[in-house]
C-alpha cells in the first residue's frame, strides 16, 4: 500500500471523511412541561433535550435507528439502539434501506428489524425520533429520501457523530447550529457554511434537529434522549444499569487534536500487518450489543489488530437484535473478555488494555477516533 493511501486510511479510521446531499424539517408541538425548561442564551444551548409528544395513539415514542444498506458506523448504530431499548421508555426499531443482513462499517453484521419500506407500510404516520449514524454512503438516495420524508412528517432527527454529514448534505442543518466529530469541524465550516458549527458541546439541539460530537457521544446523547422522553429519574436509572457517567452537553473540543505523530503511528501500525493480532469478540446468546460495539470499535481504532466476532452461529442480543459471527472461535486466539460490570466501563477497560499491550501512543489513536473526553467516562 502506498504511503499516501495509508494516511487516507488512518484518517478514515480516526473518524473523518464521508460526503452528503438537501431538505426541511416540520416540527411537532412541544410538551407544555418541556417549554418550561430553563434556557441558556438560546434554544441550541439548552442543558436538556426537549422532545415533542409521541404521535396520537402511542403510549411511548417510536424511535427508528436507520442505516443505508451499504452500512453505518457500528457504535453510532448499536449504542443508541441498545441504550434506548435498555431504558424501556421508547419503542425502538433497527432499519435498513435494503433487505437482508447489514454489515456495519468495519464491525458487526446484524439483521435489522425491518426495511424502511416495511416500516413505512406499518407506520404511515412515521417515527417520532429518527437516529442517523455515520454512513458508509452518506449520499445514498434511498436513505436521504427516507430521512426527508420522516422529517417532513414531524420526526425529530438525531445525527450521531458524522451522521451530521448526511443531514448537512440534505440541507437539514441550513440556518441551524450543529456539531460533529472534532476532526471534521474545520472541513464542515467550509463545506456547509449555512450551518453554525459548534465547539465545546457534546450534543446540540436546534428545533427538531439534534447533533452530537464524536463516536463516544452516543451513550450520553442516548441518555439525554431518555431524559427528554421520560425525565431525569428514568435517565439516572438507565445510566446506573449501564455503568455510565455524565450525559450533560459538557465537552471540551480543545482536548482533541491530531498531530503528525498520530498520522505517522497510524500509518506505521497499518503497514505492519504481519505483526497484527487477531482479536476475538465472542458471541453468545443475550450478548450485550453496547459492550460488544464499544469493545470492537475501540480495539480496531488502534490499527494494531484484526477484530473478529467469533461464534458458532447467529445469536439474539440482549435487546433483541440478531448478530452474525464472522468466524468460529479459534483455539489460542486473543479473546476480548472485559472483566468489568456494566456496558459503558468496557471502553475504559479496552483503552487500558491497549495501553498495556501496545503502548499509550496506540491507545491514543483509539481515544482520538472515539473523541472520548474526560466527561465521557464511565461512572466509577
Amino acid at each position: 500500500m502506498r504511503k499516501s493511501h495509508l494516511y487516507v486510511t488512518v484518517a478514515a479510521v480516526l473518524g473523518f471523511a464521508q460526503l452528503g446531499i438537501p431538505a426541511v424539517v416540520a416540527l411537532a408541538p412541544v410538551r407544555a412541561e418541556a417549554q418550561a425548561q430553563p434556557q441558556i442564551q438560546g434554544e441550541a444551548e439548552r442543558p436538556v433535550i426537549v422532545l415533542p409528544v409521541p404521535r396520537a395513539g402511542r403510549a411511548r415514542p417510536l424511535v427508528a435507528v436507520v442505516a443505508d444498506e451499504d452500512g453505518a458506523e457500528t457504535t453510532d448504530f448499536l449504542i443508541p439502539y441498545g441504550v434506548l431499548k435498555e431504558s424501556g421508555v421508547a419503542e425502538v426499531v433497527a432499519l435498513s434501506t435494503g433487505p437482508g443482513p447489514l454489515q456495519l462499517v468495519a464491525g458487526i453484521k446484524i439483521e435489522p428489524d425491518q426495511t424502511v419500506a416495511a416500516f413505512d407500510a406499518a407506520q404511515p404516520a412515521g417515527a417520532d425520533i429518527v437516529i442517523v449514524p455515520a454512513q458508509h454512503r452518506p449520499r445514498s438516495k434511498a436513505l436521504t429520501a427516507w430521512i426527508r420524508q420522516q422529517a417532513d412528517k414531524g420526526a425529530v432527527v438525531v445525527s450521531i457523530c458524522e451522521g451530521a454529514r448526511v443531514l448537512a448534505g440534505m440541507g437539514l442543518l441550513d440556518g441551524k447550529r450543529a456539531t460533529t466529530h472534532f476532526a471534521t469541524l474545520a472541513e464542515f465550516d467550509k463545506s456547509f457554511p449555512k450551518t453554525t458549527w459548534v465547539r465545546d458541546r457534546r450534543w446540540v439541539q436546534d428545533g427538531g434537529i439534534i447533533t452530537t460530537t464524536g463516536v463516544s457521544a452516543s451513550i450520553p446523547a442516548s441518555l439525554a434522549l431518555v431524559e427528554g422522553i421520560a425525565g431525569r429519574q428514568a435517565a439516572e436509572a438507565t445510566a446506573a444499569r449501564l455503568g455510565a457517567g455524565d450525559w450533560s452537553p459538557r465537552h471540551r473540543t480543545a482536548e482533541f487534536a491530531i498531530e503528525r505523530s498520530d498520522y505517522a503511528l497510524g500509518a506505521s501500525n497499518l503497514a505492519m500487518g504481519w505483526k497484527h493480532d487477531t482479536v476475538e469478540a465472542p458471541l453468545s446468546e443475550a450478548v450485550d450489543e453496547i459492550a460488544l460495539a464499544l469493545a470492537t470499535d475501540a480495539w480496531r481504532r488502534g490499527m494494531r489488530s484484526k477484530v473478529v466476532v467469533a461464534g458458532s452461529g447467529p445469536v439474539r442480543s440482549r435487546h433483541g437484535l440478531t448478530i452474525y459471527p464472522d468466524a468460529p472461535h479459534r483455539e489460542g486466539a486473543l479473546v476480548l473478555r472485559p472483566p468489568v460490570e456494566g456496558s459503558a466501563p468496557v471502553l475504559d477497560w479496552v483503552l487500558a488494555e491497549m495501553t498495556r499491550r501496545y503502548g499509550p501512543e496506540t491507545a491514543r489513536l483509539a481515544w482520538l477516533g472515539l473523541e472520548y473526553g474526560r466527561e465521557d467516562g464511565a461512572r466509577h
